[in-house]
């Protein structure tokens, strides 16, 4: 009598997204014979574009909260594809990871590096940024996303433009145009942006994404100062890929 086939587990992947290379990694992972995955998204976007397979929105509760997750779930991997300045995730992940037992990694694309022309500014958080821009110019051009805004906030005699996906709420700058809007960005649109504004001051994250690298080239361009915030270190111990494809590597290596 013939014995009935054996059918591997389908083995479960949650990707903590809300980038282009989580969305990347997801359809990827999708393809892969045998793998579940499910992205969770932290719902801070109102309309935020989709990844494939399954979605979860919102947060866990903390590393207790998504180490339960994980187990209940059964989560056989999980990778922090989240933007490079969600800091706070990334060390709630690592702690989950270390407590459910489950392998992590973390998906982290290149920071932007300074090239010949570029003005930068280094500054290690947004309060330093803030504190740096009297100095440098008096139009400023903020790129830093509506949830900082607040340090920016006593910065009475500057005048902003604030450029985000959803419209930012107070506390922020008294003197601020706001444009929402969500890259890619062109160059084009990048210079206009910078003449018509009479923009002198450039404040961005070291995101690393190309969608929005062409104000860089923008500024570089027109002799802007670029006050750079350096992103935050991934937790100690946790591996890194640069890119997707590595990402799904080491799913495949780990899942067998």
């Amino acid at each position: 009598m013939p014995s009935s086939p054996v059918h591997a587990r389908v083995r479960h992947v949650l990707i903590l997204g809300g980038t282009t290379e989580a969305r990347r990694l997801a359809a990827a992972l999708e393809a892969e014979p045998g793998v579940r995955v499910t992205t969770s998204l932290a719902g801070r976007v109102a309309a935020p574009r989709l990844p494939a397979g399954e979605v979860r929105i919102g947060g866990f509760g903390g590393p207790e909260g998504l180490a339960r997750w994980l187990r209940a779930h059964a989560v056989d991997a999980l990778i922090d594809a989240t933007h490079p300045f969600a800091g706070t995730i990334s060390f709630n992940a690592a702690r989950a990871a270390a407590t459910a037992h489950v392998p992590l990694l973390a998906l982290r694309r290149p920071g932007w590096g300074a090239q010949p022309g570029d003005v930068w500014h280094p500054v290690p958080s947004l309060a330093e940024a803030a504190a740096a821009l009297p100095a440098l110019g008096g139009r400023v051009f903020l790129t830093t996303g509506r949830m900082g805004l607040a340090h920016f906030a006593h910065l009475t005699d500057l005048w902003f433009l604030v450029r985000s996906v959803d419209a930012p709420e107070p506390p922020h700058p008294p003197r601020m145009t706001t444009v929402l809007d969500r890259g890619p960005f062109t160059l084009d649109g990048e210079r206009e942006l910078l003449r018509r504004h009479r923009i002198d001051v450039l404040v961005t994250k070291d995101s690393g994404a190309a969608a929005t690298a062409p104000k860089l080239a923008a500024a570089r361009e027109a002799g802007v100062p670029v006050v750079v915030v350096q992103r935050p270190a991934v937790p100690e111990g946790v591996p890194v890929a640069a890119e997707p494809d590595a990402a799904v590597d080491w799913v495949r290596a780990l899942l067998g």
